[in-house]
């Protein structure tokens, strides 16, 4: 969703609430110029914005809402529904060009001109909220190495490898506090 922001800005004082609706089935994380993962959207509110002219061209723009993720786990790789919680506050100085906003380190690709990409702007707030961790449960056992199986539903059948006698401490240590 786009919001034209000309009016807004003209006047001092102006105050405006909007509810957007956001376009995007997926959020897609992109790693360099060959890699990008894309998670679906399982559920997503409208964000409520307020856009305000605090005076001299100077927009603070402020917004709640939530959006639902399906992220794998970490360990068994299951798809997991993460609730993100989207708030945050900005001030926007539309005295800038997007040249000077570049410039001065201020990472508003959302906004292009006079017009705010809601979307964008919310693929920025997910980034910044995304989960370091994720698992379907807090003792999952994640899958075997070796052939793949879900170990949360039993065990493989596959065949420890003898160990070396000399790691053995270590190999205790390994299994006392073994995360996949």
């Amino acid at each position: 969703m786009q919001i034209h922001l000309s009016d807004i800005s003209s006047i001092d004082g102006k105050c405006m609430q909007v509810s957007a609706g956001l376009s995007f089935d997926t959020v897609d994380i992109h790693y360099g110029s060959h890699q990008t993962d894309r998670f679906p959207v399982l559920r997503k509110e409208p964000l409520e914005l307020t856009i305000a002219n605090t005076g001299n061209r100077v927009l603070e723009l402020s917004g709640h809402g939530e959006i639902t993720v399906g992220i794998p786990c970490d360990r068994c790789l299951k798809e997991v529904a993460v609730t993100l919680p989207l708030s945050f506050q900005r001030k926007i100085d539309m005295k800038l060009t997007d040249e000077e906003r570049v410039y001065d380190l201020d990472e508003s690709s959302y906004l292009t001109g006079m017009d705010l990409d809601v979307d964008r702007l919310v693929c920025l707030e997910i980034l910044m909220c995304w989960p370091l961790k994720v698992l379907c449960r807090e003792d999952c056992k994640g899958i075997c190495s070796r052939c793949g199986k879900d170990l949360n539903e039993g065990p493989c059948d596959c065949q420890e490898e003898p160990r070396d006698p000399r790691m053995a401490a270590i190999s205790d240590i390994f299994r006392k506090f073994k995360e996949v």
